[in-house]
């Protein structure tokens, strides 16, 4: 009790010390926040090289013909970016998306329908377009599939069993299931069409394989 007859609280270091362990987890936090916070903006001011690229402006589906609604030029560090992205909205548009984007993701020729579908892989490789007897199966399929080629043919084709194979383990470059999608190019009617990526000594024979029977596609494993 002071000399005015009041009791005397606890010392302000007493209960500075309580407040902070009783709000101690509150602290941590916006310590926390505040480092974080302290580390974006020096990372940010350091001065990255950038470039423009063209990215997703939405989710494109397999088949998406794109326009400028589509798509948009940003600029994305340039270590973040694979070799052959899109660097102008000229080059991309009017061309078919050859896999899924995401909004956001860059542009590039191997996500295009066109020559660097191809990319990688060995040389005189083609892109073959197939159209399987049961165009349900398409359904099954996207781009990186691996499956063989089967071809079912009458009693006068080379088989015992009326069935060969005609190509093992091809990559599936693009399909179309039908609907509102764009056109493998000089297509025409695409519904069920499939494009594989196939060896050149199997090329003449996947490409006459629809008027000799019926294809059929075997999904395989890696």
């Amino acid at each position: 009790m002071n000399r005015s007859g009041r009791t005397q609280g606890p010392p302000l270091r007493y209960r500075l010390r309580r407040t902070v362990h009783r709000h101690k987890r509150l602290l941590a936090a916006l310590l926390f926040c505040a480092a974080a916070g302290v580390a974006v903006e020096a990372a940010v001011g350091q001065d990255y090289p950038t470039t423009a690229v063209v990215t997703a402006t939405r989710d494109l589906a397999v088949g998406t013909v794109l326009t400028d609604a589509d798509i948009a030029v940003v600029r994305l560090p340039e270590e973040a970016l694979a070799v052959g992205a899109a660097t102008s909205t000229t080059q991309v548009v009017g061309r078919q998306v050859a896999a899924p984007l995401s909004l956001g993701a860059p542009v590039s020729r191997t996500s295009l329908i066109g020559e660097g579908l191809l990319t990688g892989t060995p040389p005189g490789t083609v892109a073959v377009p197939l159209r399987p007897a049961d165009p349900a199966v398409v359904r099954l399929l996207a781009p990186g599939q691996l499956v063989d080629v089967i071809l079912r043919a009458g009693d006068g084709y080379e088989s015992a069993a009326g069935s060969t194979v005609l190509a093992r383990s091809v990559a599936v470059l693009w399909t179309d299931a039908g609907g509102d999608v764009g056109s493998w190019p000089g297509a025409g009617d695409d519904a069920g069409l499939v494009v594989v990526a196939a060896p050149p000594e199997s090329a003449l024979e996947l490409a006459g394989s629809s008027s000799s029977g019926d294809v059929h596609l075997v999904l395989t494993a890696p």
